[in-house]
């Protein structure tokens, strides 16, 4: 199998698990974190999550206030999580699948490229109906390694 076609079935099988995470609102992080929130909800103080971490409490209050703002490091999320009997889930979620925005991309290369080619065709009077020009574009899309997509800015 080819190189193309192995990124196509990735971002294929990509796709179907980013459309059961949309829309990303449904997983929104409460105001003051998770952290809190599932704390508060077990009915654990922070000193008991304090000694679960083997951490001083005010180190919890720094540990909410962090990832609340964003700023708190993976792996400590990840070590707080297992103290609260929780598992971190990490993920990137496209605004819009990933064949959508590798298709868009398609176009506005192979727009830019082909558009050249048919001004310089049109000036020696060989002009491309919309029907080829179209055509023209869907082959490339279909040719063109993705990887070579995301060279130019």
């Amino acid at each position: 199998m080819t190189t193309a076609k192995l990124t196509a079935k990735s971002r294929s099988r990509l796709d179907a698990r980013f459309a059961k995470m949309r829309p990303v609102s449904q997983c929104a992080v409460p105001v003051r974190g998770w952290i809190r929130a599932i704390r508060t909800a077990l009915g654990m103080s922070s000193a008991q999550l304090a000694k679960r971490l083997g951490i001083k409490q005010p180190s919890v209050i720094a540990l909410e206030l962090s990832e609340a703002k964003g700023s708190i490091e993976l792996a400590t999320l990840r070590r707080v999580a297992e103290a609260l009997g929780c598992k971190v889930v990490y993920s990137l979620v496209p605004d819009e699948p990933l064949e959508t925005m590798v298709r868009d991309r398609a176009r506005a290369v192979a727009g830019a490229r082909l558009s050249a080619v048919e001004h310089s065709m049109l000036l020696e009077d060989q002009a491309v109906g919309t029907e080829d020009a179209e055509a023209r574009l869907d082959e490339f899309i279909r040719e063109t390694n993705p990887a070579r997509l995301w060279d130019e800015p």
